[in-house]
């Protein structure tokens, strides 16, 4: 790999690093990793992830540009295309030429109608229980990734995967923390209002949720957002 590569590898360790430093949201996070891609990536005007599921469902979860969406939407739309064979089949795609290019004929037809892109570059992020995730570069002109371009977003798949995996765990972790706090007020709700210690309480909160077949976080906000309006009214 060239100097000029390894200085950017380096810059996108550092970034990766403080994304989990400053516990950054995962969109927000991704978002930040993909604009850099586009930076680095030489020849690259686009950057977009997409993610699959077995069903051959479609969504796109970050990018840089409406047309990383818009070739998403086609992909999910046909079932077809190089972000979802890079996610199912293949580890990296190479298109070098969309408007030569016979693999995927709807997407091609529709992509070719629809952006003006015509060199995409994908490579396969993680497949996780049946959900696959794909990072895509885009760009107007054919033939516009040289070998030092694949080499390097290959490198940025591998950055951004571990970075999403950090980012969702984080999340994970909010949300629980979240969830905590939640149930916490909805015990101190009851407890208030039926005399209860938090253990009662908290056996109350278990048993509505069994026997709605309802989460217990769930059951825990229903409480809280029907106790404020009461408190509003005390005022």
């Amino acid at each position: 790999m060239q100097n000029g590569n390894a200085v950017v590898v380096t810059q996108l360790a550092e970034l990766v690093s403080s994304l989990e430093r400053r516990e950054t949201d995962t969109s927000a996070g991704l978002n930040q990793l993909i604009d850099n891609g586009v930076l680095h990536v030489a020849g690259c005007q686009y950057a977009g992830i997409t993610l699959a599921e077995r069903s051959k469902s479609v969504i796109n979860v970050a990018a840089t540009h409406r047309y990383p969406i818009l070739l998403d939407a086609i992909q999910n739309r046909y079932g077809e295309g190089p972000c979802l064979d890079a996610a199912w089949r293949h580890h990296v795609m190479h298109v070098d030429d969309l408007t030569e290019d016979e693999r995927w004929p709807r997407y091609r037809r529709y992509a070719i109608e629809q952006t003006p892109i015509r060199s995409i570059l994908s490579y396969e992020l993680f497949v996780d229980r049946g959900t696959l995730a794909a990072l895509n570069f885009y760009a107007d002109s054919p033939h516009a990734f040289a070998d030092d371009s694949v080499e390097l977003g290959g490198v940025f798949a591998t950055h951004i995967a571990l970075a999403w995996s950090v980012l969702r765990r984080q999340d994970q972790f909010r949300s629980a923390l979240a969830s905590r706090d939640m149930i916490g007020q909805a015990k101190g709700i009851i407890m208030e209002r039926f005399n209860l210690d938090a253990v009662e309480a908290f056996e109350l909160l278990t048993r509505l949720s069994q026997k709605s077949n309802t989460r217990l976080t769930d059951i825990a906000k229903s409480l809280i957002d029907n106790e404020h309006p009461l408190k509003r009214r005390h005022h």
